[in-house]
């Protein structure tokens, strides 16, 4: 574990545990690779969903869709994380969930403002960063 101080909220640096992606999720991580947020979505009946599924929870349909966001929205929820579940973390860090305008809720992490700055209703815009060769990350940062 290593500690970052009252600097700005910053992403990981290379050896924190990765996402495992799999072919279900493959158009999100193809999308992060390409600086595009990418969004699951039920064909049938349009629910927005969290992750990838094979099932719709609203509807049972099978046939999952994938919609492209704008990548903003505001902070609806977070924490400020000071002792690491690994010691791959850098602290603090600021998992969050973000309302997405288009109406997705999205799991992240807050970075480029101190962890005293965020507040509920704070707007965020999508970022990416490389987390390994194979991997990109979508992060939220403070717009303006």
């Amino acid at each position: 574990m290593s500690i970052a101080g009252s600097g700005p909220l910053a992403p990981p640096p290379p050896g924190f545990p990765m996402p495992r992606p799999s072919a279900r999720s493959e158009p999100f991580w193809s999308g992060c690779r390409e600086g595009r947020l990418v969004l699951p979505l039920c064909s049938g009946c349009g629910a927005r969903a969290l992750r990838a599924f094979a099932v719709c929870p609203q509807c049972t349909a099978t046939a999952l869709a994938w919609e492209e966001s704008a990548g903003r929205g505001t902070l609806y929820s977070w924490t400020v994380v000071w002792r690491p579940p690994h010691p791959g973390f850098v602290v603090p860090y600021a998992p969050a969930v973000v309302s997405l305008d288009e109406g997705w809720w999205f799991l992240s992490s807050v970075v480029g403002c101190a962890s005293g700055d965020l507040r509920e209703g704070l707007a965020l815009q999508v970022e990416f960063h490389p987390a390994s060769d194979e991997l990109t990350l979508p992060y939220f940062r403070p717009v303006g």
